[in-house]
């Protein structure tokens, strides 16, 4: 059994036999959408599975061409208590439609805000201190997604009460290493990303993220087995929350 909580189900060439074998794994899977006309459609995916749950997204990196769906997302939104991917991203190629990534981040935090109680998977690539401005009174449980900002942005993130979910790629780096020793262990959660998401040159899988449990164990000096349970209760407290 494996927890990812940020995975493309939808995006993976076969998704009807990624899920189904999530299902047999008894995998824990939050599959994040990238356009509110992707929702249903990725939604039936999870069909049959307590473990899967879909998430109600509209990406950072598209919301300049998808901004027309935000009243779909609406009305959508009362069906879920999970959203995602949402965000900004300050990369190149991506900045010049910034404000239409605030404007629609915006739009998407106040429906959140108003109706209360979600979880949040959200991107905050080269726009971390932009997108904790944006949650910070939010009524919600916020994930950042492969956090790659500074330490004292990461600094604020925790004392505003971001959980983090980290992947296997975030853990091969330098930096993603030292951000990921600075989080409090009781607020990490695995991801993959997949299948955008690689590792060994190869797309990751949702099962993967087995091999975070293998990387938490050598930085945080644990054996595996009690690496797992911790990220179990984590879960356990999000998912309470």
């Amino acid at each position: 059994m494996s927890i990812d909580m940020h995975c493309h189900l939808d995006l993976y060439p076969q998704p009807e036999q990624v899920a189904e074998e999530c299902r047999h794994r008894g995998s824990y899977i939050l599959s994040v959408t990238t356009t509110p006309k992707a929702w249903h459609g990725t939604s039936l995916l999870a069909k049959g599975s307590q473990r899967i749950r879909t998430a109600l997204g509209l990406h950072p990196q598209i919301a300049h061409q998808r901004s027309h769906e935000l009243e779909l997302f609406d009305s959508l939104l009362s069906e879920t208590r999970y959203v995602g991917e949402i965000g900004l991203d300050g990369g190149k190629g991506f900045k010049e439609h910034w404000n239409l990534q605030l404007k629609v981040f915006r739009h998407i935090l106040n429906s959140v805000n108003q109706a209360g109680g979600k979880i949040m998977s959200i991107h905050s690539r080269g726009s971390a201190s932009a997108v904790l401005d944006e949650i910070e009174n939010i009524d919600g449980v916020a994930i950042l997604h492969w956090f790659t900002g500074t330490p004292k942005q990461l600094e604020r993130a925790v004392d505003l009460g971001c959980w983090f979910s980290i992947g296997p790629a975030m853990l091969d780096t330098i930096k993603g290493k030292a951000l990921t020793l600075k989080i409090p262990q009781s607020r990490i959660l695995p991801e993959t990303d997949g299948p955008f998401g690689k590792f060994c040159n190869r797309p990751l899988m949702p099962w993967d993220c087995e091999i975070v449990e293998k990387q938490l164990a050598t930085l945080w000096g644990m054996n595996q087995t009690d690496v797992k349970e911790h990220i179990l209760e984590n879960f356990r407290t999000l998912c309470n929350l």
